[in-house]
């Protein structure tokens, strides 16, 4: 585990991260905390607010994995929820006074033992669900708290990720940046007939092949069936069964068509950044946890979503 703030105070937080991430690396966070620099930039945008507004605090870590990219760049990716007593606001989200979870998704460059790049996703969204505020239309797929992998071994799984890299990428060769359509797709050949989808707060999970089509694919497809990723700007990196990808400038797409989030189909162009993770099992995509920023993408089409939560919850 890369980061391990479990049972810490603010300052013991901030002295953790200054050892762990570089003054100058380039943070790339979440909207609405933007672009910062180094472990103090990300401290004062979203690490502080997460302490002030959960004062016992903890990250729990379900996944953590470490690969080499094809550009030769070591990549550590974590994933799990920030959990603690949801005392004061966080980025105006009203409090419960509750047990919350905020997932999150965090992928670090690393050099000589230092994160000289950090690129972070927090699930806002999810969060405004958890204090009842959520002010957008309904998710298609199931929201409540995302699991960690049905098999526990999520936390340096160990294994050079080989063949989980292979499986992922022949995948999306056919997925995520083909422009023939669902057919061509071949999900069958490398998904689970069980297999389980995390996605962000605001769609949702979706279980089995049928379920990820009718409660994501479909809908985003016939929203934007122009979508690419920038696979020249991306990163997979693999350990054991598990796979890992980022490209922050993300996937470019149109929204030609309405039905994806409530969102009408204006002509609008946009990025789309997302940060996520697959665990592979006897050649077969079991697991994906994807998280998507999807304040950004609200934010690009004019739509301040925090402003709206403001206003339902009074």
């Amino acid at each position: 585990m890369l980061l391990n703030l479990t049972d810490h105070d603010a300052p013991a937080m901030r002295r953790v991260i200054g050892g762990i991430v570089s003054a100058d690396a380039p943070v790339h966070l979440f909207h609405p905390a933007g672009d910062v620099t180094g472990g103090a930039g990300f401290v004062a945008a979203a690490l502080d607010p997460a302490w002030d507004a959960m004062p016992d605090v903890e990250r729990r870590v379900d996944i953590s994995i470490r690969g080499t990219d094809a550009g030769g760049q070591v990549w550590h990716g974590e994933a799990g929820h920030y959990a603690g007593t949801f005392a004061n606001p966080l980025f105006g989200i009203p409090p419960t006074g509750r047990q919350a979870f905020l997932r999150y998704h965090e992928f670090f460059r690393m050099e000589d033992g230092l994160a000289t790049e950090v690129q972070a996703i927090w699930d806002l969204p999810d969060l405004m669900f958890q204090a009842g505020a959520w002010p957008m239309g309904p998710a298609l797929g199931r929201t409540g708290l995302v699991p960690g992998p049905m098999t526990h071994d999520g936390v340096s799984p160990g294994g050079d990720g080989a063949a989980a890299l292979g499986i992922v990428g022949d995948m999306l060769a056919h997925l995520q940046f083909s422009p023939r359509g669902e057919d061509a797709m071949r999900l069958p050949a490398f998904w689970h007939p069980r297999c389980a989808w995390y996605g962000p707060g605001g769609i949702g999970t979706a279980r089995g092949i049928a379920g990820f089509r009718r409660h994501h694919q479909i809908p985003f497809l016939d929203a934007m069936p122009d979508r690419q990723g920038n696979v020249g700007d991306g990163h997979f990196f693999a350990e054991g069964d598990y796979v890992g990808y980022t490209s922050w400038s993300g996937m470019g797409m149109t929204i030609t068509g309405g039905g994806w989030l409530g969102i009408p189909g204006n002509g609008q162009r946009l990025v789309m950044r997302s940060l996520d993770f697959w665990r592979v099992r006897d050649g077969l995509i079991r697991e994906n946890w994807v998280t998507v920023d999807l304040l950004h993408v609200w934010d690009q089409l004019g739509v301040d979503v925090l402003a709206r939560m403001r206003e339902v919850a009074g």
